[in-house]
Formats: structure tokens, C-alpha cells, sequence
């Protein structure tokens, strides 16, 4: 055989190992895939939480009625001062001062209604840098309204009264405390509102007995 025709073979061999090579390929991929090319699945970093573990630790100190159901008008959750001030604060510039002084932490919000869906218990929780100041924060917070009617829970502040909603034209009897246990201030209300002329009594057993329930979980949880 000439020189010319050896290389002539060499050049169809190779290239008919090329074809053979790019064949194989070719199935390769059509039994991986079924016949269509597709994108690897990106497995679960073993860094990345499910949202359940960002909850707040306050959420395993609040104490919520027994028997009341989820409030979904209002979430239950961790807020901060910022979220406090835009959604709840009646007056943001002197809770912004009273939170700042008390070196506000976190916080947390927790609302239930009755299974009747008559009255709504809302708790709140504020983390601030000592007890001294939680109990500067607890003062500041309740001196902002009138409270003359005291149901005398011991070692709390407290008020029971039944007052005029304009906005909604209705009648809301109100039992609210506030405790400072610790570092922690807490807010304990139920609300609830009916026709004006109805004979509305705020329940002060309620908030009485939550008030109890929640100073022991904060003092068994501070000990």
C-alpha cells in the first residue's frame, strides 16, 4: 500500500471512531434523561433552615387562653421595634424614646379569639437590658392612657373598663394588665365589642388567672 492510501485509511478510521464515540454519547444521555435533556435538581443545603426554626425563643414564654382559636386578622409573631412603632404604637415618637431608654431587645405578639369569636386576647412580650428598665418601659407604656378602675392583681398594674369605639359606632369592654418580671414587660388585653346599649362586662377572670399563669412561666424560665 502507498504512503497516500495509508493515510487515506488512518483519516475514514478515526473519523469513524469519532461517529461511534458521538453515538454512544448521544444514548447515554437519552436513557439518563428519557429523551430530554434536563437540569440537575438542586439538593437542600444542609445550611438552610426550615422557617419554623427563625421563630422567636419569647414564643415558648407567652401564655395563651385555653380553648381560643387562631385570630387570623392579627398574626402571631416576633416583632421589632420598627414593626411595633409602624403597626401598634398609638404615639411612634414617645415609644420610640421609651424603647430606645429601655434598650428594647425583641418582642413578641400573640392574639386568640374566643371560640364564639366575641372577645380577642392579645398578649405582648418586650425584652428589654435589665429588670430596672423593663419596669421604667412598663410605667412609660401605661401612662399613656387614663386607667381608673384597678382589679387589684398583685404585683401588676391593672384596669377593667367599658368605653366607646367611634371609628365602629360600638361598645368594647376592656380588661387589660401589665407586668414586669425580669428584664420582661409584659401586656396582657381582652377585648370585647357589641351594639351600644349592651351589657358588656370586661373579663377581668381571664386576664387575672393569664396574668398568674404568665408571671410563673417568666419566673420558672428566669430561675
Amino acid at each position: 500500500m502507498t504512503r497516500a492510501a495509508q493515510k487515506s485509511a488512518l483519516g475514514v478510521a478515526a473519523a469513524s471512531a469519532a461517529l461511534l464515540l458521538l453515538a454512544a454519547a448521544c444514548g447515554s444521555d437519552t436513557e439518563a434523561s428519557g429523551g430530554t435533556l434536563q437540569s440537575p435538581v438542586a439538593k437542600p443545603s444542609a445550611l438552610s433552615a426550615p422557617p419554623e426554626s427563625a421563630r422567636s425563643p419569647l414564643a415558648g414564654l407567652v401564655v395563651l387562653p385555653r380553648g381560643y382559636i387562631d385570630d387570623p386578622g392579627n398574626p402571631t409573631g416576633p416583632f421589632t421595634a420598627a414593626t411595633y412603632l409602624n403597626t401598634w404604637s398609638a404615639d411612634p415618637a414617645l415609644d420610640r424614646a421609651l424603647l430606645l431608654n429601655a434598650s428594647f431587645v425583641d418582642g413578641y405578639r400573640a392574639t386568640r379569639l374566643s371560640p364564639d369569636r366575641r372577645k380577642r386576647f392579645t398578649v405582648q412580650l418586650f425584652k428589654t437590658g435589665s429588670a430596672a428598665k423593663a419596669r421604667t418601659l412598663q410605667q412609660g407604656f401605661w401612662s399613656q392612657d387614663t386607667h381608673d378602675h384597678s382589679f387589684g392583681v398583685p404585683d401588676a398594674l391593672s384596669d377593667a373598663r367599658v368605653e366607646y369605639d367611634g371609628g365602629a359606632d360600638q361598645s368594647v369592654a376592656v380588661a387589660e394588665v401589665s407586668l414586669a418580671v425580669g428584664p420582661m414587660v409584659v401586656q396582657i388585653t381582652v377585648r370585647e365589642a357589641a351594639a351600644l346599649g349592651s351589657n358588656l362586662v370586661a373579663d377581668t377572670s381571664l386576664v387575672t388567672a393569664l396574668a398568674s399563669e404568665q408571671r410563673a412561666r417568666l419566673t420558672a424560665t428566669s430561675s
